[in-house]
């Protein structure tokens, strides 16, 4: 004997038990098992055979529009340039508002200090900047250029991010001050971090190191 939902026209119910339990005085329904994988294990599953038929295959263009990762070496800088002079004037006008005139940082909305904090990296409490802490030049770059600003991140050209950052690392001492030092990607990936030896290879197994 099937059963009709009063609420809504679902068709008819198959009329099976409701598995129930006893707490105390009081009938309870069972609740349900946990649900179960048509595949016997999880090495059955192949992914390449997965289609959901949602999604489409992401365009090179589309691809090219996130991977822009800049490595130690070089790799994954765009071409363009900027100078020191280039960036104070980005840095005033984009970043001065959060991370302060002398790039002291405003500790009220989260902005931390750039520069200074050498020498403090073993104290009870240690200043990290991009001058004490950042093992590579790279890394500012990449930062800046896909998260910075903080109110329109990655609206900055790699014009721009190499002009602020040569203004920060030349205001930290790292590369020469002269309104006329200007970096690109070649310049970029020779820049000496203070803290360059400051970090060691990760020797977990699963973690994979470039020599």
């Amino acid at each position: 004997m099937n059963k009709i939902c009063g609420s809504c026209p679902c068709g008819p119910i198959p009329d099976r038990p409701i598995p129930r339990v006893t707490i105390g005085k009081f009938e309870e329904r069972a609740p349900a098992g946990p649900p179960r994988s048509s595949a016997a294990k999880v090495g059955d599953i192949d992914p390449a055979k997965a289609h959901f038929g949602v999604g489409q295959p992401a365009t090179d263009m589309q691809i090219a529009g996130f991977n822009i990762d800049a490595m130690p070496d070089g790799r994954g800088l765009p071409p363009g340039q900027g100078s020191y002079a280039e960036g104070e004037e980005v840095y005033a006008e984009r970043c001065a508002a959060c991370h302060g005139a002398d790039l002291e940082g405003n500790k009220d909305i989260g902005a931390p200090k750039l520069i200074g904090g050498r020498g403090t990296l073993t104290d009870a409490k240690p200043v990290k900047t991009v001058e004490s802490y950042w093992p590579h030049a790279s890394t500012l770059f990449d930062y800046v250029h896909r998260a910075m600003p903080m109110d329109s991140p990655g609206s900055l050209s790699a014009d721009e991010v190499y002009a602020v950052s040569a203004y920060i690392l030349g205001r930290a001492d790292i590369i020469s001050d002269d309104p006329g030092t200007t970096l690109d990607a070649e310049s970029m990936a020779k820049v000496e971090m203070p803290n360059a030896d400051g970090f060691v290879s990760d020797p977990r197994p699963d973690v994979r190191n470039k020599e």
